[in-house]
C-alpha cells in the first residue's frame, strides 16, 4: 500500500532526511543505513533511533502509560570484519538528543546532511567488551525516492525505502579501518509500539547487479493478515512497485544459538545463506546469495520476531547489549 499526502498518516517522504519529524509518545522512528564493502570483506549497519523500538527500558516505561520517544534515543552501529564484529548501542535520553531537519545527534555520535551527502561522525563505546567506535562515514545520496509504502491496514506503521543504492566510503580511526562500498538508506516511523501491530516480519534487500535490484518486505500483522512488498530499483535509484504474489517463501537454517527461524522470499531463485552477522534471541540479520535471472547476487536479510522480543527472559537480557547512560 502506497500511502498518499491526504492519508491520516501522511506520507514520510520528502526532499529531505527529515530529522526533526515528530515522533508521538510510545512511537518511534528511525533512520537505517546498511552497507557492503566492493571486495565482500566488510559490512556495516547504523540506526538513528528516536523511540528506541527495541530498547528494555523504553519498553518498561511504555508499560506504565505514554512514554516520550525523545527519552529513549540511540545510535546502533555495527562494523562486520575483517577481523571481528564491533558492536555499539547506548541508549541516552532527551537532552542527549539534539536535530534539525538536516541534523541528529544523539550523544557524540551526529549525522548531517550537507548538499548531497550524508555525513555520519561516529563516536561510540563498544559492548560487551569496551573499546572506541570512532571514525566517520560519507554517503553520496541519490535523488529520493518519492514513495512510502503503508505496513498496516490504519496507516500506524510506514516504510520509506528511501535511497536503495548509494556509494558509501568508511574511514574509521579507532580502530583503524578504511573501505568503500554500496549501500541502502530507509526509515521507518510509527505511532504505537512495534510490537503491538506485528507479529513478526522478513525484510530483504539485494546488492545492484546487471543494472537491476530488488527490496522484499513480508510483515505478519497481529490480525494474522500479511503484508508483503517487492519493489525493484535499478542504478539510478529508480523505484518500482512490483506484484508480489510470485514471491515463494525459503526457509534458511535457524540461528545457530538462539535457534530464530528466519525465511526469505524469491520468485524461484536459489538462495544460500553465506553469513550471520547477527544472532540474538529474537532478531537475525544474514548475508545471503540468490541466483536468478539477472544473475548472482549479495543479499541483505533480517527476520524479527516480536512474540520472542516481549518474553521476559529476553527483556532481562537486553541491558547487557544496550546499556543506557542519560544526561
Amino acid at each position: 500500500m502506497s500511502i498518499s499526502a491526504n492519508d491520516p498518516q501522511p506520507s514520510l517522504a520528502t526532499s529531505a532526511l527529515s530529522f526533526l519529524a515528530p515522533v508521538p509518545a510510545n512511537g518511534y522512528r528511525w533512520w537505517y543505513l546498511d552497507a557492503l564493502s566492493d571486495d565482500g570483506r566488510c559490512g556495516m549497519t547504523i540506526i538513528l533511533f528516536v523511540g528506541s523500538v527495541f530498547s528494555p527500558y523504553y519498553f518498561r516505561a511504555r508499560r506504565k502509560g505514554l512514554a516520550l520517544a525523545e527519552n529513549h534515543c540511540s545510535a546502533n552501529v555495527i562494523f562486520y570484519g575483517p577481523d571481528r564484529k564491533r558492536w555499539a548501542m547506548t541508549e541516552r535520553g532527551q537532552h542527549d538528543l539534539s536535530r534539525t531537519d538536516q541534523h541528529f545527534q544523539v550523544g557524540n555520535t551526529v549525522a548531517c546532511v550537507n548538499g548531497d551527502q550524508l555525513q555520519i561522525d561516529i563516536d561510540e563505546r563498544c559492548v560487551p567488551l569496551p573499546s572506541k567506535l570512532r571514525g566517520r562515514i560519507v554517503c553520496q545520496l541519490p535523488a529520493l525516492n518519492p514513495h512510502c509504502y503503508a505496513l498496516d491496514t490504519h496507516l500506524r506503521h510506514r516504510w520509506w525505502p528511501m535511497a536503495p543504492h548509494m556509494p558509501v566510503v568508511v574511514e574509521l580511526s579507532n580502530p583503524k579501518l578504511a573501505w568503500s562500498g554500496s549501500g541502502y538508506l530507509d526509515s521507518n516511523a510509527g505511532t504505537e509500539p512495534l510490537e503491538q501491530g506485528f507479529k513478526h516480519w522478513q525484510w530483504q534487500r539485494s546488492e545492484l547487479q546487471a543494472g537491476q535490484g530488488s527490496i522484499t518486505y513480508v510483515a505478519r500483522r497481529r490480525d494474522d493478515t500479511e503484508q508483503r512488498i517487492q519493489l525493484t530499483f535499478d542504478g539510478k535509484g529508480v523505484v518500482s512497485q512490483q506484484p508480489s504474489s510470485g514471491l515463494q517463501p525459503q526457509a534458511l537454517p535457524a540461528g545457530t544459538v538462539w535457534r530464530m527461524p528466519r525465511v526469505a522470499y524469491a520468485e524461484g531463485d536459489a538462495i544460500e545463506l553465506m553469513k550471520t552477522y547477527e544472532d540474538t534471541p529474537f532478531y537475525t540479520r544474514s548475508l545471503l546469495r540468490s541466483r536468478g535471472a539477472v544473475g548472482e547476487q549479495l543479499v541483505m536479510h533480517e527476520s524479527l520476531d516480536l512474540d520472542r522480543f516481549v518474553r521476559p527472559w529476553v527483556q532481562r537480557l537486553l541491558p547487557f547489549r544496550m546499556p543506557r547512560w542519560a544526561s
